[in-house]
């Protein structure tokens, strides 16, 4: 591994870097906070409620998701013991209410799966040497591979909307034998199923004869045969093989996707949303390739299906190194941007539309190119903005995110500012996509800036949130954990790892760049050091290391999250002779900088920073040219230590 050190010295501090390190100085109080506050010192949630129906599993990780991400970025050196701890004793205070066994969901639908995972698996990257997380890993992974019960390779179908560690698990869900019309907040879904005899409004729920007919209706053709969330299952696979590579494993995730992306060319390049259990799109749905669980009819349509299908289609570019099954999403996109319209009143338009216009800053007037979202006998409905999100992971995945026809599409029929930074803040983490991109673009230079400003203020207003709350939620209110989760990492992933964060719904963290720290052998910023990504092309990245201590620090610099990218060559700035200049004279001269590159063909390089130097790294990638597989820095230490 080659060694660059910094010599430029920092006359003034980058305000960037000065606000990253308040931002990570500050969560690392945040979750100290929500740990005394909420938990008890078994690692459980505090909470003395009950569990309802089969929901509820994912609001139990869901408050710690992003805190091992905290830590790969350079959180406090004991947050992944404690994220470890946590896991651990949510997984069983679940197995205590039965919906948890052998430490997985019990069968659950992968719309709800999808947002359980993301705290195990960032747990997976950040410290792929823990022996207990790896076999967890393989174990989950095993459950949907041929002969585990939940997939049959005859039709290539995972065989049932709820699947986990029982195997199958029919149907859509007790709670739902009848389905009635006083559900509070599914009213603006609409009916679950267009073509039941005797139910044709909302209100005809009120029947309860037809409420029976709707919840038999719903179990016997939504409880049965593949549907398209189930494609948020390949992670389980993808992120085992990232440990040994097993053929088995990835053999697995390409015929899953390619029996997918067959269905999808089959229909026009439109992703079907359910098979029957004889492999047949349409089987259980009269020939419709809509009305499937979690489809393109009901509830979310596209808001489910697009995050499903690009967690799976940038899976398989982990496993083959290759973009050819990228198709899985674009082909979708395509479809329901041909049917676009640019339209006002956005917060009115859908189910979905006063969600939309909060995001957006929208009033009445505001204009926006709206997409339909969802699908049935009628044809198309329910329309919305696009996602930005699975339209940049392509973007990103093509390496130029600058420049894409489908975002510049996106900006030119919107009204909205794309460079403002709008100060909310989801469950997700996200949202903040448009400003990025136009700094990527060169468009939005102060992005940074103002981007760790909306994020120190994510984390205290969650923190002051914390300190009126009471210690434990009341029953069944199992969402009140992530409404004040205080940890923020959506901006510190884009400046720091040069990617959007990953996608919510089961997706792994990838990254053009993952920063550890070389005397301490883990992942993250080293003390003191800020980074910026100020531009990630296909073929070159652009990464500013400041030190803004009083310590010398090692940073390596990996490019790709798995490793599977190569550093050609870096390009650094140096410092030329005449500084610090002659004794005898009271002026403190700059330092004048000059350019030096110099060869690599590695995928790490190690970066040597003074007390108060900075360095600009101009690096040359290559990309998808190694195996990706989970990286551990501990050995960099050892080597450094030797």
């Amino acid at each position: 591994m080659i060694r660059i050190s910094a010599t430029v010295p920092v006359r003034a501090l980058p305000r960037w870097a000065l606000l990253e390190r308040e931002l990570l100085a500050r969560l690392d109080r945040a979750w100290r906070t929500f740990e005394s506050r909420f938990c008890e010192p078994d690692g459980r949630l505090r909470y003395r409620g009950r569990m309802y129906g089969r929901d509820g599993v994912d609001d139990f990780y869901e408050p710690f998701f992003n805190w091992p991400v905290l830590y790969r970025l350079g959180g406090a050196g004991d947050l992944l013991d404690a994220a470890k701890h946590h896991w651990e004793g949510v997984t069983r205070q679940l197995a205590g209410f039965g919906f948890v066994r052998e430490e997985y969901e019990v069968g659950y639908d992968w719309f709800h799966q999808g947002e359980s995972l993301p705290f195990f698996l960032a747990i997976c990257a950040a410290d792929p040497a823990d022996a207990a997380f790896r076999a967890r890993a393989r174990r989950f992974a095993e459950l949907y591979l041929p002969g585990a019960g939940n997939y049959d390779p005859a039709t290539r179908t995972i065989v049932a909307p709820h699947t986990g560690s029982g195997g199958p698990r029919w149907g859509v869900g007790e709670d739902w034998e009848e389905y009635r019309a006083d559900q509070p907040g599914m009213e603006i879904y609409g009916l679950p199923l267009l073509d039941v005899p005797g139910v044709r409004t909302w209100d005809d729920l009120r029947d309860p004869a037809a409420a029976r007919a709707m919840g038999r209706a719903m179990q016997e053709r939504m409880g049965r045969g593949d549907t398209a969330v189930n494609l948020a299952a390949t992670t389980l696979a993808t992120n085992a093989w990232l440990y040994d590579h097993d053929p088995r494993l990835s053999d697995w995730v390409i015929e899953y996707v390619d029996a997918w992306r067959e269905r999808a060319a089959a229909n026009g390049g439109v992703l079907p949303d359910n098979v029957g259990p004889g492999g047949t799109v349409g089987e259980l749905h009269g020939g419709a390739w809509y009305g499937g669980h979690y489809g393109w009819t009901w509830p979310h349509g596209l808001h489910s299906i697009a995050p499903a299908a690009t967690v799976a289609a940038l899976n398989s570019v982990v496993l083959t190194g290759t973009l050819d099954r990228l198709d899985l999403v674009g082909g979708t996109l395509d479809a329901v941007m041909a049917q676009g319209e640019v339209a006002d009143r956005i917060a009115t338009r859908g189910s979905l539309g006063p969600g939309w216009a909060e995001r957006l800053g929208a009033d009445d007037s505001t204009r926006e190119l709206l997409v339909p979202y969802r699908h049935g006998p009628q044809g198309w409905f329910d329309r919305h903005p696009v996602p930005l999100a699975p339209v940049l992971w392509l973007a990103w995945a093509r390496g130029d995110v600058a420049h894409d026809p489908r975002l510049e599409r996106l900006r030119a029929d919107s009204d909205s500012d794309w460079e403002a930074v709008r100060w909310f803040h989801d469950k997700e983490e996200q949202g903040h996509e448009a400003p990025w991109i136009g700094y990527l673009a060169g468009r939005n230079p102060d992005y940074p800036e103002r981007a760790l400003e909306l994020a120190l203020a994510q984390t205290l207003r969650r923190t002051a949130l914390i300190a009126q709350a009471p210690d434990e939620p009341e029953d069944g209110d199992i969402h009140f954990w992530q409404r004040l989760n205080p940890v923020v990492t959506e901006v510190l992933t884009q400046l720091v790892s040069g990617a959007p964060p990953a996608v919510y719904y089961g997706g792994l963290a990838l990254a053009r760049v993952v920063i550890g720290d070389g005397t301490r052998g883990r992942p993250g910023l080293p003390p003191g050091v800020a980074a910026l990504v100020s531009a990630a092309e296909e073929r070159r990245i652009v990464l500013e290391l400041v030190n803004t201590g009083d310590d010398d620090q090692l940073a390596v610099v990996q490019a790709g999250a798995f490793g599977e990218d190569e550093i050609v060559s870096a390009g650094h700035d140096i410092a030329e002779p005449g500084y610090p200049g002659d004794d005898r004279r009271y002026d403190i001269p700059p330092a004048p900088a000059g350019r030096r590159r110099v060869p690599a063909g590695t995928p790490r390089i190690e970066v040597f920073l003074p007390a108060r130097t900075r360095i600009t790294l101009d690096l040359e990638i290559n990309r998808r040219v190694h195996r990706a597989a989970h990286q551990n820095f501990a050995r960099t230490a050892q080597e450094n230590n030797a």
